[in-house]
């Protein structure tokens, strides 16, 4: 999405390394991941199939399914992903204090809010956090600390150790911080871009040299910091659908699908899965 609100949803930005277009592509990866859904047991190729066969042996599914898509035996890989991403994109939080003020409420946020908005603005976050989102959604070199927990660095976008601009909503609800949950609050986040607008380096993978020019020119002090940080507070925003399913369709097995089996009922019994939705998440 771009600083007008423009987007084209089948080429939308998805993961930190942009590995993804569309929510419909990036719905399945998390299945599809070992780490996340998939487990032991089930091959990345065929992991899919198994979750569609599976869905398949609920009669109610089959029903719901038939209904939303209009064809009989519509419970297939394509669907689900549309189904997945219909439900993702009713996820919208365009009602914080911020947007509030944008839309005209002056009294929406602090004075000291206001502030650390264009103290946001005037040190050069906005270069890369703009438009709707609070991103370019596009892909930097920041040369962010390692997480130690993690078997591997990762290299990010193209081995580059380039990434996405994340969104800035609802961070309070969102940490850890960065691509791999190295920094724990927003206050190490700021800290961290101070060091490397200083020149030091903190990823030993990245150096100096790589930095993203904007980053390098990325200056605070401790007091703009915890203005800044006052203001991404009022980003955030607890209104939006959060009703959980009094029951589910049940099948007979147990384990690792039954995960899926809830995300695909509150997709397919709770959502239009009206292909026409525009809400983004991030």
């Amino acid at each position: 999405m771009d600083a007008f609100g423009n987007y084209e949803p089948s080429e939308a930005t998805m993961f930190w390394d942009d590995r993804a277009k569309s929510l419909e592509k990036q719905a399945l990866e998390p299945i599809k991941a070992f780490e996340e859904m998939r487990g032991h047991g089930f091959t990345e190729d065929n992991i899919l199939q198994v979750v569609v066969y599976r869905i398949k042996d609920i009669p109610e599914y089959q029903k719901l399914f038939a209904s939303v898509f209009d064809k009989p035996d519509a419970v297939s890989v394509d669907n689900l992903a549309k189904a997945i991403a219909a439900f993702e994109r009713s996820l919208v939080t365009n009602n914080s204090r911020f947007d509030q003020y944008m839309r005209g409420d002056q009294d929406a946020i602090l004075i000291s809010e206001k502030e650390g908005f264009e103290l946001f603005k005037s040190v050069g976050c906005v270069n890369c956090h703009n438009g709707p989102m609070f991103s370019d959604y596009k892909m930097h070199v920041l040369g962010a600390p390692e997480n130690n927990k993690l078997a591997r660095p990762d290299a990010g976008f193209k081995d580059t150790f380039a990434f996405r601009t994340p969104t800035l909503r609802n961070l309070r609800f969102t940490p850890p911080y960065m691509h791999n949950g190295s920094l724990s609050s927003l206050k190490k986040v700021l800290e961290f871009y101070k060091d490397i607008a200083n020149g030091k380096e903190c990823n030993e993978h990245v150096s100096v040299q790589k930095y993203d020019l904007f980053v390098r020119e990325l200056d605070l002090s401790v007091k703009e910091m915890s203005q800044i940080i006052s203001f991404l507070n009022t980003l955030n925003d607890t209104d939006f659908d959060k009703t959980i399913p009094e029951r589910v369709p049940q099948w007979s097995g147990h384990g690792w699908q039954y995960s899926i089996i809830i995300t695909v009922l509150v997709i397919v019994s709770l959502c239009s899965c009206n292909t026409g939705n525009t809400g983004v998440l991030d």
